[in-house]
């Protein structure tokens, strides 16, 4: 019978497992390599087909931009003006702030001009009509907004201008802006505002640039429809109204160049609904609570805590407005004016109900009726009211002993 070494076994099994692991080791190596390989096959194939398929564009922006400065302006003599039309395409009206009195907008700010070293022959190129190219390359016409209320004067997305074969580029960036606008809230919440947000150069005059609308005719200054709305999103509170432009050429005392600018005009008209709703009505409703003071009985205590309530909710509706409306003594909305006058009167009928409360709770034992009032009420009236006088009562008038009882006593 032979003789088993658990020792030898034991190895046996130790050189089994490590074989059977590498194995293991080497099988999931193999599958990782096939799976790297399947996957970067087609970004091999891809990157391969980028490059052999629009060879023509490439070797075009290599020839326009290989000797390009974009640092210099694009003219043939320094003495030639660079003709730059801008339009508006106004995206959506963010924000009017009243208090603040900043339109913030979300913009798309069209530009187009004409580069002549940007000129190609599309047949040399494979066909190729327009390029794209980053906007970072190119000359861009320094135009910002000068009625800027934030920190942010030019355009911060540098998106992809357009280059045609004939020389002309289009640029149509997307920008948000906060322009300052002139508030006028004198006929708040019914009122209407006129914004403006005028754009130039800062840097070249108008003998070096000529800044005018994309939609302008010959022979005018003046554009109707001066912003694009064909992709306006509408505002919850505004209504346009209208959005003429208009080109300026402005000189100044320090130089002989004229400065061009255009002033792109926004009108709008508030929706009435919400604050007619949440302001007006109460407001008036209230003022009307006042009337009705008068109309519970002398003796109820209530008078006066129903008129020093009214006061103080007419006071909340002034201070709400305030807040609203910006901080200027210029003028005061109409609205205002209103809940003023009215404080003005709920302030006179807490005092007349003070003066009603304090007549009818009077004693004839601690209170005598002034000489004026009788000769008024005992002998002036009765005569204008065609009223009998008591002879008894007539006959023994004194000034100092007649009494409220002696006045029960006259009779129609």
């Amino acid at each position: 019978m032979p003789s088993i070494d658990p020792v030898a076994d034991d190895g046996d099994d130790c050189h089994n497992n490590n074989n059977n692991s590498v194995k293991k080791f080497r099988a999931r190596r193999r599958r990782r390599g096939c799976a790297q390989l399947t996957s970067s096959l087609p970004l091999l194939l891809l990157s391969a087909v980028g490059c052999l398929c629009n060879p023509d564009a490439k070797r075009l922006y290599d020839d326009l931009l290989s000797n390009y400065n974009r640092l210099i302006r694009p003219v043939s003599n320094n003495t030639d003006t660079v003709l730059v039309k801008l339009g508006l395409r106004l995206s959506q009206l963010i924000e009017l702030n009243l208090k603040d009195q900043i339109l913030t907008t979300n913009v798309w700010l069209e530009h187009e001009w004409a580069d002549h070293k940007f000129i190609w022959e599309p047949l040399e190129y494979g066909g190729v009509k327009e390029l794209y190219v980053p906007s970072e390359h190119i000359w861009l016409p320094d135009i910002v907004l000068y009625n800027n209320a934030d920190g942010e004067y030019v355009v911060t997305t540098m998106t992809k201008a357009v280059l045609h074969y004939s020389g002309k580029v289009m640029w149509t960036p997307p920008a948000i802006f906060k322009s300052s606008c002139e508030i006028d809230v004198r006929y708040f919440p019914f009122d209407q505002q006129t914004c403006f947000m005028k754009f130039g150069s800062w840097s070249y005059d108008g003998n070096q640039i000529n800044l005018k609308h994309i939609g302008q005719l010959v022979g005018t200054n003046k554009v109707d429809v001066g912003i694009d709305l064909s992709a306006y999103y509408p505002s919850v509170e505004w209504d346009i109204l209208g959005v003429p432009a208009e080109r300026h050429e402005k000189y100044y005392s320090c130089c002989a160049e004229p400065y061009i600018d255009i002033f792109f005009n926004i009108t709008l008209r508030r929706r009435t609904l919400f604050y007619t709703v949440n302001l007006i009505v109460p407001c008036v409703g209230i003022s009307y609570l006042s009337v009705l003071v008068f109309y519970l009985p002398a003796d109820s205590k209530e008078k006066i805590s129903l008129c020093i309530t009214i006061l103080l909710s007419q006071t909340m509706f002034f201070l709400l407005i305030s807040e609203i409306i910006p901080s200027t003594s210029l003028s005061l909305p109409l609205l205002g004016k209103y809940l003023l006058f009215t404080m003005l009167l709920v302030a006179l009928c807490v005092v007349v109900t003070i003066i009603i409360i304090n007549i009818h709770y009077r004693q004839p034992s601690t209170h005598k009726i002034p000489s004026w009032m009788r000769t008024v009420f005992i002998r002036a009236l009765p005569k204008m009211l065609l009223m009998r006088v008591p002879e008894q009562l007539f006959g023994r008038f004194s000034t100092e002993t007649e009494t409220y009882e002696d006045l029960q006593k006259i009779k129609p």
